[in-house]
């Protein structure tokens, strides 16, 4: 039983807004200290022990020592993700080398293992420390790009290969981009107060829309096709199959850290 508030880290991207509603909105914000940051960043913090739960990229889960899911509800799809895409300005076939996103874990890994067994290109690959790597999707170097960013990104690049549609394409299964994990176990009452608070933003979408308005892409299409929240089986055994996957994986191909 914890003594203080619990430390909880959420992504700070579009997202995420319909899950951080109810939360916000609710006596839980009084029992928690909530920080938000951009994917990895969230995913260090757990696994420095400076939060107790995390919205982290499913990919950081192998590295935890203690991990348990703790809510029925993730950033997941079931297709096409919309915010999580390769852009290039040449076709797949002539693309030589990628830059991955640093704000990223799991998009980076998946997008490994699309490029390997999916489309089978043998591309360089890159690690970013920030906003630069950008500007360098040009010729034959494509770049990761996700959340809100890869908005902005769809304005300029020619070719933009969305990666939940190539995992279903591949696959036939559903994709959890990152999911509410802890270090540690909770106190039962606030883990079941903290699910119910999660669902609440899903039936407020519109209200959320309407605060937030947006010119580079259609929110509600976005909340209510593209974003799919609910962790049900479908997405366990993606998941299940993702992670498998990023075993398989050869350790001097994945560059990205776990």
């Amino acid at each position: 039983m914890l003594d203080r508030k619990i430390r909880v880290g959420a992504v700070s991207y579009l997202n995420t807004l319909p899950l951080l509603y109810g939360i916000q909105n609710s006596p839980l914000i009084h029992q928690i200290e909530l920080t938000e940051a951009y994917p990895s960043r969230i995913a260090d913090m757990l696994l420095q022990d400076e939060i107790d739960l995390g919205l982290i990229p499913v990919a950081a889960i192998p590295a935890l020592k203690h991990a348990e899911i703790v809510s029925d509800y993730c950033i997941g799809c079931d297709g096409p993700v919309a915010s999580v895409c390769l852009f290039s300005e040449v076709p797949l076939d002539r693309v030589q080398k990628i830059m991955l996103d640093y704000q990223s874990r799991t998009s980076a890994a998946l997008l490994q293992i699309l490029t390997k067994k999916y489309w089978h290109i043998n591309p360089e690959f890159k690690d970013t420390q920030g906003e630069e790597y950008r500007h360098l999707i040009r010729d034959t170097t494509a770049g990761l790009v996700i959340g809100d960013r890869a908005f902005e990104q769809r304005q300029t690049s020619t070719y933009v290969y969305d990666l939940g549609e190539a995992w279903k394409d591949y696959t036939g299964l559903n994709f959890v981009f990152a999911a509410w994990v802890a270090n540690k176990s909770l106190p039962q009452e606030f883990v079941s107060a903290f699910n119910a608070a999660n669902g609440i933003g899903l039936t407020h979408i519109e209200e959320i829309v309407s605060k937030h308005p947006y010119k580079l892409f259609d929110l509600n299409k976005y909340y209510k096709y593209h974003i799919n929240y609910l962790l049900d089986e479908r997405k366990k055994v993606g998941l299940e199959e993702f992670l498998f996957q990023l075993k398989q994986l050869n350790p001097q191909m994945l560059k990205v850290e776990n």
